[in-house]
């Protein structure tokens, strides 16, 4: 499975995107895909989740209520939805995917394939 995450940019806060995550693999259906971000100077760090039918989400709390992750597999794309984008949201996104159990998908170890990520920048 490769995966590529694209929709980056630099938005002022407030702001929206939209980012996608493409995978080439013919099991992609079959994993979970989570979203993970790296600020620099910090650790990566679980955004979203979310299961290989797209029947269970899992969010972080810090972007519970402005993120929403959805996952279309006819066209092998998750996509991450941001609203109300704050400054603190700046990152490398990273989409992976993985077969985690429920209760550890904001664990990343457990993810197999991994995206090249891609950036985010939001000004204040």
């Amino acid at each position: 499975v490769q995966l590529q995450a694209s929709g980056g940019g630099l938005v002022q806060a407030g702001g929206s995107l939209r980012l996608s995550c493409v995978s080439s693999g013919r099991t992609f259906s079959n994993n979970a895909v989570g979203w993970f971000r790296q600020a620099p100077g910090k650790e990566r760090e679980f955004v979203a989740s979310i299961s290989w039918n797209g029947g269970r989400t899992t969010y972080a709390d810090s972007v519970t209520g402005r993120f929403i992750i959805s996952r279309d597999n006819a066209k092998n794309t998750v996509y991450l939805q941001m609203n109300s984008l704050k400054p603190e949201d700046t990152a490398v996104y990273y989409c992976a995917a993985g077969r985690p159990i429920a209760s550890a998908v904001f664990t990343s170890s457990l993810y197999y394939y991994w995206g090249q990520g891609t950036q985010v920048t939001v000004s204040s």
